[in-house]
């Protein structure tokens, strides 16, 4: 069950092993929580969802989107033979998809399990949502050894957990090399500029208040320094409404709206430095070597933050503006960051995830567990 862009990108490479695999029968189910990214990305890997709810609506509460969702993935699963529900993360999608399974009596496959901030609130409302979805699951797909050990500290059995890595490590080494543009004509002369390439974003409700900070920090570097900045920037028109007053018309400033996962993967190869709030910011800056500077306070993925490749910088104009000239100018800490050994996956969690599935059908050996691997260089192969 899937229905935003990033769970596309995660469960992309899962369903495509599940079709090559005679022990299995995969059913794409999408709530289209995400309609148009979602329909982008699935298209891109190849991916035609069996069962379409679309559920979204403008400007929708999260409780009109939940309730939609069950409704409708309860309704399907009443009538399916169906051994065991897979959600993935920690979306709207992900809480409806594991209460539908479980009130149904069926097992839940939770992807991407055990990421904690420990805030209840942030982010909002992802962190509740994997909290209660790691109540129901039956098994609990970790992508790393601490997320693993957050799920044993909340009680959670040793023996249902499996250490994987992340799968979008899987899907961004297919990614990365199939690209052959930008995908928006903003960019095409962007491999002939000699200049330094930020890629910066920010999306989530908990940065909703910042968004006006964070507009003005990308501005004060792109008057200050020789650098081009692009803004893939999220179609949710309150992101809209206050970022585009602070950097429209910038020079330096390269806005574009949402690229397709392909192009925005080369788009990050491209880069130098990454400035988000984005979760997939976290995992996909780090696995490509590039210094990822997190628009948060505080992050659920701290194994980058820990190892080096990744800071936590905040919200606020000065604190942000600060971080990204620190790192254009001071080549020592710049080279730090870029040559951190990748945390978050070795390009083989897919396998792990159908070995563990199929061992807890009995059909299959245990699987050996994920231990932190390298970077991804252009091409898309291990360094």
């Amino acid at each position: 069950m899937l229905g935003t862009r990033p769970e596309a990108i995660k469960c992309a490479p899962v369903i495509r092993a599940l079709k090559d695999d005679p022990r299995f029968t995969p059913v794409v189910l999408s709530t289209g929580q995400h309609r148009q990214m979602l329909d982008e990305t699935l298209a891109a890997f190849g991916i035609t969802p069996d069962v379409d709810l679309s559920v979204m609506a403008e400007r929708q509460t999260l409780s009109q989107v939940t309730h939609r969702a069950l409704s409708g993935l309860a309704e399907h699963l009443s009538d399916s033979p169906v051994d065991a529900v897979m959600v993935h993360g920690d979306t709207a999608t992900t809480l409806a998809g594991g209460l539908a399974g479980f009130h149904n009596q069926i097992p839940v496959v939770h992807i991407e399990a055990g990421l904690r901030s420990g805030n209840l609130y942030s982010p909002f409302p992802e962190e509740a949502n994997r909290r209660l979805v790691a109540q129901i699951s039956e098994l609990h797909l970790a992508p790393t050894a601490g997320n693993s050990a957050n799920l044993i500290r909340e009680g959670i059995s040793e023996h249902k957990i499996v250490v994987t890595g992340n799968t979008v490590i899987d899907a961004l080494r297919w990614a990365s090399a199939q690209a052959v543009d930008y995908g928006d004509p903003a960019l095409e002369d962007l491999d002939d500029d000699p200049r330094r390439v930020i890629v910066a974003s920010a999306h989530r409700r908990e940065s909703w208040s910042k968004l006006t900070q964070i507009g003005q920090a990308l501005r004060q570097v792109a008057d200050a320094e020789n650098v081009r900045i692009v803004v893939p920037l999220h179609r949710n028109p309150v992101v809209r409404e206050a970022i585009l007053p602070e950097i429209s018309g910038v020079p330096n400033i390269t806005i574009v709206d949402p690229l397709p996962y392909l192009q925005f993967c080369r788009l990050m190869l491209r880069s130098d430095i990454i400035v988000s709030d984005s979760s997939g910011a976290e995992e996909e800056g780090p696995a490509l070597g590039k210094p990822t500077l997190v628009l948060r306070d505080i992050t659920e993925r701290p194994e980058a933050v820990v190892a080096g490749t990744a800071r936590l910088v905040g919200r606020t104009c000065e604190r942000v503006a600060a971080e990204v000239t620190a790192l254009l100018r001071d080549e020592a800490l710049y080279t730090r960051m870029a040559t951190t050994a990748n945390p978050y996956g070795d390009g083989k969690a897919t396998d792990r995830v159908v070995g563990a599935l199929a061992h807890y059908f009995g059909d299959g050996p245990a699987v050996v567990p994920f231990v932190p691997g390298s970077l991804i260089t252009p091409a898309g192969i291990a360094a």
